[in-house]
């Protein structure tokens, strides 16, 4: 074979490589965005389901209509938040507001379900129960979202940073995607919905 045919060869290999590396990114990448839509399916069953246990809250807490107002407008700031991110679960500043506006929500709820423990009545209401069960429920589920989701992104950042695939990342602006992860230890406790 002449010099030129071992160039040619040489070269039509290293795009194929080009071309595997590309689409592997592609393929995982699209793998955490879908693994992002989990969670968001999950957070929009949450938000749904905290305007309902606030009526059923408000019946009883009369005197409580603060704490009740800051549980509604955490809970909006974060559905907003996370219908941003849902919309490019690749954009990290998305990402980072989402987790803040999370924080927050489940500040309020802890402060909520505090306030909660001083009404016996609501405690033993069978739909407060059952809306209690269901967002129990929900909360794992959004905790196994973010656990698939953080391995989808891991596997993505990996995969992006190795050689050469840098280079063919950085070649087609392949960024580094943002783990869903609160920063300190009081925010990684999961909201309390215990009646006991």
């Amino acid at each position: 074979m002449s010099t030129a045919g071992i160039t040619i060869v040489v070269l039509v290999l290293l795009v194929f490589f080009f071309i595997a590396i590309y689409n592997k990114l592609v393929t995982l990448r699209n793998r955490f965005k879908n693994a992002f839509a989990q969670i968001d399916v999950q957070l929009k069953r949450r938000y749904e389901l905290i305007p309902n246990l606030v009526e059923t809250a408000k019946t009883y807490m009369k005197h409580e209509s603060e704490t009740l107002e800051a549980v509604i407008s955490a809970r909006n700031q974060a559905a907003s938040a996370s219908s941003a991110a849902a919309g490019n679960p690749a954009d990290g500043q998305a990402i980072k507001q989402l987790i803040g506006a999370e924080t927050a929500l489940g500040g309020a709820m802890g402060r909520l379900f505090a306030v909660m423990e001083s009404y016996p009545d609501l405690k033993a209401s069978q739909n407060m129960m059952q809306l209690t069960e269901e967002l129990t429920s929900t909360e794992n589920r959004v905790a196994f979202s973010r656990q698939a989701y953080n391995d989808a992104v891991t596997n993505y950042n990996t995969t992006r940073e190795v050689f050469p695939n840098i280079f063919v990342a950085n070649m087609f602006a392949f960024q580094e995607a943002t783990l869903f992860e609160v920063s300190s230890a009081a925010e990684r406790e999961a909201v309390k919905v215990s009646f006991s």
